[in-house]
């Protein structure tokens, strides 16, 4: 015979948490040194001038300044950091 379990446990076993990924820092935003500017799986974007990239494809800030994304007639998107002018 087949029994069916209680309701709250069978229907939350599977879900996985979110991990928050997306554009962190939009373009024209101005960035600190070492904040995040992109989290993603692969390069969607790729690092530009001022960017690093870390081990798990992270897209962060080198020096102070202002965000500029940019696409290339490739359509590949790249993510800069232009220093702020004073």
């Amino acid at each position: 015979m087949a029994h069916k379990k209680g309701v709250g446990s069978s229907k939350n076993g599977r879900e996985s948490h979110s991990k928050r990924l997306g554009i962190k820092k939009f373009g024209s935003q101005v960035v600190k040194a070492g904040n995040i500017l992109v989290r993603q799986r692969g390069t969607v974007h790729n690092p530009g001038l001022n960017v690093g990239m870390g081990k798990d494809h992270t897209l962060y800030a080198l020096i102070d300044g202002v965000v500029v994304f940019k696409k290339t007639t490739g359509k590949k998107s790249y993510v800069s950091v232009m220093p702020l002018e004073n």
